[in-house]
């Protein structure tokens, strides 16, 4: 069986740290690729990131700006794509300016999709349905928009769709702050694993630390991972002298072994059948 993940959600991560897994790290660009710079800016800077835009269309390059909501929303003050798609084509005028999102038919957005692939449209204003799958080699500068809302694997995803040609890309995190002028400490710490490494298993590592690896043998993908004992982060070192026991009480000890699954896990051990 072979497993793959760009950024392994943390309960995956610290599961590759208990199962009999050899674990394999790709951690080169695809030839011809460069790295890509990302940057965090304040919101309050936006008409900067705009002209920046301008410039990027003008010398040819095309750019996705990308918001975490479809429409205004009352219950969250947060960008949305149908007004960013307005602002920016009010701001960036004889630039075609497109929107993406789920709630379009499926004919309207390969329309949209093939007008941005063949380079006709500048921008692309979108939600996160840019995700995966998408690839624009000539797409060099991508905006997220409330980027202290997204998850680190989101994060990631969303700028791998930038740099996948040979010319220089930039990833641009615009965040906002609350009314002290601060970011929360965990969208903080996101934000900053972001800035620092461009390495998706870094960047599953980093959210590993944040938000916990959830059950190993249940349903929650992060959180506490409710160890009586042991913590992933400061006892690594015996997880390979387990790994290398284990077997060996297996075979040699079966009824202990039994016992010992028993007695750690309980009924979770039925997890193992599925």
């Amino acid at each position: 069986m072979l497993m793959m993940s760009a950024t392994p959600i943390p309960r995956t991560l610290a599961m590759s740290y208990y199962a009999d897994l050899d674990v394999s790290v790709i951690d080169e660009l695809p030839p011809g690729r460069t790295p890509i710079v990302t940057k965090l800016i304040a919101d309050s800077r936006k008409d900067e990131v705009i002209a920046r835009i301008g410039a990027q269309v003008a010398a040819g390059r095309q750019v996705y700006w990308v918001c975490p909501l479809i429409e205004e929303s009352e219950a969250l003050d947060l960008s949305n794509a149908t007004a960013t798609h307005a602002d920016l084509s009010e701001a960036l005028p004889g630039v075609m300016v497109g929107l993406l999102h789920s709630r379009m038919p499926t004919a309207e957005k390969k329309a949209v999709m093939a007008l941005f692939t063949s380079g006709q449209m500048g921008v692309l204003v979108s939600t996160t349905v840019i995700e995966v799958g998408v690839d624009v080699p000539n797409a060099s500068l991508m905006v997220i928009e409330h980027a202290e809302r997204f998850g680190l694997s989101q994060l990631h995803q969303l700028r791998g769709r930038v740099g996948r040609g040979a010319t220089a890309s930039a990833c641009v995190l615009l965040y906002a702050t609350n009314d002290s002028g601060r970011v929360g400490e965990t969208a903080k710490e996101r934000l900053k694993a972001m800035a620092e490494t461009n390495d998706g298993f870094e960047i599953a590592r980093r959210d590993l630390e944040i938000r916990g690896p959830g059950e190993f043998l249940g349903a929650r993908q992060s959180g506490d991972a409710l160890l009586r004992f042991a913590d992933l982060a400061t006892d690594s070192h015996l997880l390979e002298w387990a790994r290398e026991l284990a077997p060996v009480m297996l075979d040699r000890h079966p009824e202990l072994a039994a016992r010992h699954v028993a007695r750690w896990l309980g009924g979770k051990s039925d997890y193992l059948k599925a």
